[in-house]
């Protein structure tokens, strides 16, 4: 295919927007994520679903950002789950060092690539990654359910 995603964070959100791109045949697929074996068992799975599935996706899982490379688009979804007892602005300051952390290899790698933050909470972490991306407004924004806010604030329905 020739456009390539990049999903960082292979937990339940990014393991499933993996799955959705590559079953609408979207792009080919790269899933990263820090736990050694997860991106790629899942990417595995994925692959081998494909014949049933019936897509050609090509899918990749990796520990290192270097598979990332030229990605069209990233979607972080790295980052720390609300726990009991905490609220949103509890996430900030361990999913704000996470976020940072992902978004400069990212922006390293993929200089062109659009942003779409899922990580939690949702408007602090998309600032966190265009502060340290220093990509233009227009090609950050986050996701939550099936609305898109880009940096600049306007929402968008995913169609």
């Amino acid at each position: 295919m020739d456009k390539k995603v990049t999903v960082i964070g292979a937990g339940n959100v990014g393991a499933t927007a993996a799955q959705r791109l590559a079953e609408k045949e979207l792009c080919d697929v790269v899933l990263i994520d820090i736990i050694e074996g997860v991106p790629q068992g899942k990417a595995l799975d994925l692959t081998e679903a494909a014949p049933v599935e019936k897509h050609d996706a090509r899918l990749t899982g990796a520990n290192a950002y270097d598979a990332s490379a030229k990605s069209d688009i990233v979607i972080i979804t790295a980052g720390i789950p609300r726990k009991p007892g905490m609220s949103r602005d509890d996430l900030i300051s361990t999913n704000a060092g996470i976020v940072k952390a992902v978004t400069q290899q990212v922006a390293v790698l993929s200089p062109d690539a659009i942003l779409i933050i899922v990580s939690n909470p949702l408007d602090a972490m998309c600032h966190v990654a265009y502060e340290v991306s220093g990509f233009p407004k227009e090609r950050v924004m986050g996701m939550a359910g099936v609305w898109i806010r880009p940096v600049s604030g306007h929402l968008f329905q995913w169609s």
